[in-house]
């Protein structure tokens, strides 16, 4: 049981049942993987949920929740490099998958190639359509480091797609801007 206790009214509960959906989708987009994406929104919303009585603009919590998830994610990662071993090739049960994100499987599989800072700012930048200001402040640093993180992101995945196309016949040429 958490040490405290929600007021009923507060808004906590509201909040959460409105924005899980998507903030599960976004920890898919930064980690790849439904189960890892599970996790990342529940570690997300802990942490919000801890923060939530000193939060005094409730109208501003999209950023502050977005900020927390890829703060995480990049902190999990960094962590995970040293202590993450893989057991199996496979996982032992099948992933669960939204069709929306299965019909673009070929970017979901470049995606997972890039560097951890790289991904967040793709999914900042073109999922959530933030300015590359609003990303510098996101993931803490400078906005020349969140030009040069996207640019070559997105160079790696322009050279994954374009290699995966041909290797396929042309299967993904919708997904490649030429």
């Amino acid at each position: 049981m958490c040490p405290v206790d929600p007021n009923p009214d507060d808004g906590f509960s509201t909040y959460v049942r409105q924005v899980r959906p998507e903030l599960r989708r976004r920890a898919f987009l930064l980690c790849g993987d439904w189960f890892e994406a599970d996790d990342l929104t529940q570690q997300t919303l802990v942490k919000v949920f801890l923060q939530w009585p000193r939060l005094d603009n409730r109208e501003k919590l999209t950023g502050f929740t977005r900020t927390v998830m890829v703060r995480t994610y990049i902190s999990e990662r960094r962590a995970a490099r040293w202590t993450r071993e893989i057991l199996a090739d496979r996982d032992p049960e099948p992933a669960t998958c939204d069709q929306g994100y299965c019909d673009h499987q070929p970017l979901l599989s470049a995606l997972d190639r890039l560097a951890h800072r790289q991904r967040a700012a793709i999914v900042l930048r073109f999922w959530d359509q933030l300015s590359v200001r609003e990303i510098a402040d996101v993931l803490g640093c400078a906005p020349t480091t969140v030009r040069s993180q996207t640019s070559r992101a997105l160079a790696t995945l322009r050279s994954l797609l374009r290699r995966d196309s041909s290797s396929r016949g042309g299967g993904s040429q919708g997904l490649v801007r030429q």
